[in-house]
């Protein structure tokens, strides 16, 4: 079955950094665009970057544009997440997915505050 592991979130201060994972298995991880979505706490989840099945493409949201980096690894049918820069407002539980099928992750938490 499809399955998304997230890990890799955490607690860290205004401006630090952290890089997520994402293990993906069930399907054949190299034929599907990904994305990292993010839901904060009376929100709803938003995806917040794209990345295309071979990795040459990628697009954000405005929110996260020059601060994040989605990157992906097929050998290893692993997507990541490198967060720089961070804000108090990127705190969320942080989601990869690909929008071909209906399961979810169990997510990461990810906390900015000082």
């Amino acid at each position: 079955q499809v399955q998304f592991v997230e890990s890799g979130g955490g607690l860290v201060q205004p401006g630090g950094s952290l890089r997520l994972s994402c293990a993906a298995s069930g399907f054949t991880f190299s034929n599907y665009a990904m994305r990292w979505y993010r839901q904060a706490p009376g929100k709803e989840r938003e995806v917040i970057a794209h990345i295309g099945s071979a990795g040459g493409s990628t697009n954000y949201a405005d929110s996260v544009k020059g601060r994040f980096t989605i990157s992906r690894d097929n050998a290893k049918s692993t997507v990541y997440l490198q967060m720089n820069s961070l804000k108090p407002e990127d705190t969320a539980v942080y989601y990869c997915h690909a929008a071909a099928f209906r399961s979810w992750g169990q997510g990461t938490q990810v906390t900015v505050s000082s």
